[in-house]
């Protein structure tokens, strides 16, 4: 996706996301456990004030988070959004920012990923009082690239499970296809098909919101081994907290 399209998400599902809070700040969120629509729209406030530090500052802020005064939550979501589109308007895809994802280190990297936090967050807000809006296709096919291959792939050493055994997943939505393998130390994951011990597919916007712990599995469509199913999911649950 073209870096003006994550930003127009950004801006879009913010703009949506603070429509369907107004009013209803002391909702419970049923997909976020513990949390009320103004701890929803705070925590994403704070998450824009990181990224906007990230890029302002070329370091990722230490320590963190400073100590926040007391502020209408709506109000600080507002702003922050702003100061967020203002500071990817004025930069670009290129431009030099201090990520959590050693290959990336620039704007493109969080227009990417507010693009997904924004859209995740605005389906928690629409839980809170009513029924979801999906995520618009394309969207959410990225999203399912994004979890799958920043958040999940990687070193599990320090969440070994012996049961892993080398399992493999092999997941597609939108004309995309990835295959996960599930080792007891590491997952990797690569773009494409092949053999597979299980496999999960549906609509774009229903597998990402799968794969965030955000819909049930009447939402998707599973097939083979239960177990790989099961550690897929288990992993995620750790990978995207």
């Amino acid at each position: 996706m073209e870096y003006a399209t994550y930003v127009d998400h950004v801006r879009r599902d913010g703009e949506r996301l603070a429509d369907v809070a107004a009013g209803n700040l002391s909702a419970r969120v049923p997909s976020c456990p513990g949390w009320t629509v103004r701890d929803l729209v705070t925590h994403v406030a704070e998450v824009y004030e990181h990224k906007i530090a990230c890029t302002e500052l070329g370091q990722v802020p230490d320590p963190w988070p400073p100590a926040w005064p007391e502020r209408d939550p709506l109000e600080w979501f507002a702003d922050a959004h702003a100061r967020l589109l203002a500071m990817f308007d004025r930069s670009g895809p290129d431009s030099p920012s201090a990520t959590w994802w050693p290959p990336d280190q620039t704007v493109g990297f969080w227009a990417r990923r507010m693009a997904q936090e924004t859209a995740v967050h605005r389906i928690d807000a629409e839980l809170a009082s009513g029924t979801p809006t999906p995520v618009e296709a394309e969207l959410a096919a990225d999203g399912v690239d994004e979890i799958l291959v920043i958040m999940l792939a990687g070193d599990w050493s320090e969440d070994e499970d012996p049961s892993a055994g080398g399992k493999r997943v092999a997941i597609e939505t939108g004309g995309s296809a990835w295959m996960v393998t599930l080792d007891p130390t590491s997952v990797a994951v690569v773009r494409g098909s092949g053999p597979h011990d299980a496999a999960l597919n549906g609509d774009p916007s229903d597998l990402l919101l799968w794969l965030w712990g955000r819909s049930g599995d009447d939402r998707v469509n599973r097939s083979g081994d239960a177990a790989a199913l099961g550690l897929l999911r288990s992993r995620l649950a750790l990978a995207t907290q």
